[in-house]
């Protein structure tokens, strides 16, 4: 399999990478961790028109803040492992198609490699969905507490949530969603001041994943994206100055507290 990358919030950008074979466009919005937004409208429409599918990561969103397949997507993954199951107790993965022909192909690649849950994990998935809308309001308005501290923080340079008026295409995420989610990246003022927060929370942990109860801190450089090659990495923003957080359903003046001592 080959493919080619774009900033697929940029439409002529994505254009610009057409190529004869091309089956698919891969979408992930917000992107994973500089939360960038792409028009699913807007690639579906010109997708659909080349006899392309759009496929799209909503992991981050989940079903709750944002639907794919009603906005013009073919296909849906998720990492289940995260928001879905919510508990950090689980490897996990869904997908969620619109045609028909989509599905058969994937049941046949089911029942063929036996690419499947076994039936405890799918007990764990099925639990976590019954408290995914109370989960994903309390990691969304803790969220938008916690980015708006951030901001006011005198070490922090930049805070990427989507929910933050002055986000990159914040009307554009507003338009097809219906929250913001619990993911919040932020660039520090050096790699010491970054690697000195991760040494001193207490309440966060330092880890990697996202989507459970607990608060997380990532440094994407060297866990989450570590094999991407670093001039690539440090191109797309993801440099040693920037952590990101999976905020979880702890009291948010409590991660405050925890994040305020860690700055200091």
């Amino acid at each position: 399999m080959t493919y080619t990358e774009a900033d697929t919030g940029d439409l002529e950008a994505v254009q610009k990478v057409l190529l004869p074979n091309t089956k698919a466009v891969f979408i992930e919005t917000p992107s994973n961790p500089t939360m960038q937004i792409t028009d699913i409208r807007k690639i579906c429409e010109w997708a659909h028109s080349k006899n392309l599918k759009v496929i799209v990561d909503n992991t981050f969103l989940t079903p709750y803040f944002q639907k794919p397949l009603q906005l013009g997507a073919d296909i849906v993954l998720h990492s289940a492992t995260k928001y879905l199951g919510g508990h950090n107790d689980l490897l996990a993965g869904v997908l969620v198609t619109k045609h028909e022909e989509d599905t058969a192909r994937i049941k046949f690649l089911q029942n063929t490699i036996g690419a499947c849950l076994s039936p405890f994990d799918s007990w764990l998935l099925l639990r976590g969905l019954k408290t995914l809308p109370l989960r994903m309001e309390r990691h969304a308005s803790s969220a938008r507490v916690l980015a708006a501290w951030l901001q006011k923080q005198p070490k922090v340079r930049k805070v990427y949530y989507p929910g933050l008026p002055k986000s990159l295409r914040y009307e554009t995420n507003a338009a097809q969603t219906g929250g913001n989610g619990g993911m919040i990246s932020f660039e520090v003022d050096s790699e010491n001041t970054a690697r000195s927060i991760l040494s001193k929370v207490k309440l966060v942990l330092f880890a990697e994943s996202l989507g459970g109860t607990e608060t997380l801190l990532t440094y994407p450089l060297l866990q989450t994206h570590a094999d991407v090659p670093r001039e690539e990495a440090l191109a797309k923003g993801i440099n040693e100055r920037l952590l990101r957080l999976s905020v979880g359903l702890e009291a948010p003046e409590d991660i405050i507290a925890d994040l305020a001592q860690a700055f200091d």
